[in-house]
């Protein structure tokens, strides 16, 4: 049984777990507001809010609907279209704005577009323009144009600019009711929501009891879900999303610790992760879209084994370590570790058995002088897999010295060049770096990781870690780029590396 509030009723179903929220919402309680566009995760036309009560409070994150396994809505608020509309028939702040800034034209798009934006509102976090803009990275219009709809998203975040400046005006959720953004009902969803989480944690422990070891693990489902949609829809998985055992970011010793159903969302919010990432926000921005992050798990892109795992990357670089169990209901005595780099056999071949899932992820908590970078390159900036990318993590030592310009801030004339003020010499005293898209795992670069140690950062360091890169890559030529293009990308982002861990420095 799967317990959830839907709007402002509350469902209880034994309908196939692994059905879609989407086919759910549509075909099994009639509201068709919710649109079935790619059933990929990539038009957001399907967009809906999830409501989890977090620290007793209920936090809203838009989620597609057609990713999102039903199991994953035991004991949280699904809120389609129909359950922001007000009871009088007229238009919340948000779809009035984009009347107002002629934001829809044949409109199949327009409630993905609404509820995107309407999670904004919902969202504690001050406000921007650009960040209401960037709250609807994961919907695409194709006959309206974008001008008109990010008009719109910047007259709601003038509107809660206007409101956050009014006396006692409450956090998010608050404002946005008293704002008529989502109706009064929402008031009341933490108690309901409170009643409703035993339950959820009942029965997803009854059904791992009798799914153990006989059934696949699943958690955000943004990949699966694509590869298998027809046949994760009959499967009665055991669902890890909302396993609080596998949640949480930690400071352990001198490790940081990760639960591996974190989201990329999760890193994006956590100050232990923002300390150690100061361009954390412009690096995982590269990453799909915000419903995409605020579902896609760490464990499921790395056990998805795919060659351009943009997580899978970074962790690499930053040599990670997994601990894998058998079943979530067994003791932790059956955890075993496992170098992130030695998990990876072949293509889409894993050092780890079926009845296996990981459970936490731990990387050293860097020293005083580490530089971390991710670059990567696909057919469209933002939400589009990568042809290649690539992270890397140095720590270095510095000493006062001539210092080393990029090429692109080394011309003569150029500011860099004159000024020889603040200059230092780098020796790189530990490195680690990944790449995917130039081989068929996602590939920890041992043998250039090695030679960087010792090395100092200069033209020739680069030059010679690319000789050593080139030979180590085997990239193939497909849709994406042919093999030479691909050599030539990864040499050009290697050199990015050191332009943009350095090069700022260098230029001052």
């Amino acid at each position: 049984m799967i317990e959830f509030i839907l709007n402002d009723r509350e469902i209880a179903t034994e309908i196939a777990r692994g059905t879609t929220v989407l086919d759910f919402v549509r075909y099994r309680q009639n509201l068709k507001g919710t649109k079935i566009g790619c059933r990929e995760g990539d038009c957001g036309a399907c967009t809906i809010l999830v409501g989890e009560l977090i620290n007793e409070k209920v936090r809203y994150r838009t989620m597609t609907s057609c990713l999102m396994p039903l199991a994953n809505a035991a004991g949280k608020h699904i809120v389609s279209v129909e359950g922001i509309n007000p009871d009088h028939g007229s238009m919340t702040p948000v779809q009035q704005a984009m009347v107002d800034n002629s934001g829809t034209q044949c409109g199949f798009c327009t409630v993905g577009f609404v509820m995107s934006l309407t999670g904004f509102c919902l969202d504690a976090t001050p406000k921007t323009p650009d960040m209401a803009v960037s709250a609807i990275d994961g919907n695409i219009c194709r006959c309206t144009g974008y001008k008109s709809i990010e008009r719109a998203a910047r007259c709601i975040n003038e509107k809660l600019a206007a409101a956050s400046q009014k006396p006692d005006s409450g956090d998010g959720l608050r404002k946005a009711i008293d704002n008529l953004i989502v109706p009064e009902y929402f008031t009341g969803i933490r108690t309901r929501l409170t009643e409703l989480r035993a339950a959820a944690n009942r029965a997803q422990t009854q059904l791992g009891e009798r799914t153990r070891q006989t059934a696949p693990f699943v958690s955000g489902g943004t990949d699966v879900y694509v590869q298998r949609p027809d046949a994760m829809a009959e499967t009665a998985a055991q669902n890890l999303f909302y396993d609080e055992s596998l949640r949480g970011i930690r400071e352990a010793g001198e490790y940081i610790e990760i639960g591996a159903s974190v989201t990329v969302t999760d890193l994006l919010e956590s100050p232990v992760i923002q300390s150690i990432f100061p361009d954390l926000y412009k690096h995982l921005k590269l990453v799909s879209s915000t419903p995409i992050r605020n579902m896609a798990t760490l464990a499921g892109n790395f056990v998805n084994a795919s060659p351009i795992g943009d997580m899978t990357v970074w962790f690499l670089a930053l040599n990670a370590e997994i601990d894998l169990c058998r079943s979530p209901h067994d003791s932790k005595g059956e955890t075993r570790k496992l170098p992130l780099k030695d998990l990876y056999l072949g293509y889409k071949q894993l050092a780890k058995s079926s009845d296996e899932y990981i459970s936490s992820i731990r990387f050293r908590k860097p020293a005083s002088d580490f530089r971390f970078n991710f670059e990567k390159v696909c057919k469209r900036t933002y939400l589009d897999i990568a042809t290649v990318n690539t992270a890397i993590s140095l720590t270095v030592e510095a000493l006062p010295g001539p210092g080393w310009l990029p090429p692109v801030l080394s011309e003569p004339g150029t500011a860099a060049a004159a000024s020889s003020a603040n200059k230092l010499d780098y020796t790189i005293t530990a490195a680690d770096i990944a790449a995917g898209g130039v081989a068929p795992i996602p590939f920890y670069l041992k043998e250039t990781s090695a030679f960087l140690v010792g090395q100092p950062v200069n033209a020739q360091t680069i030059a010679d870690a690319n000789t050593i890169m080139q030979a180590e890559i085997s990239p193939i030529s497909d849709v994406r780029g042919g093999e030479a293009y691909k050599r030539l990308l990864l040499r050009q982002l290697f050199t990015a590396h050191f332009v943009e861990l350095f090069g700022s420095e260098s230029s001052e």
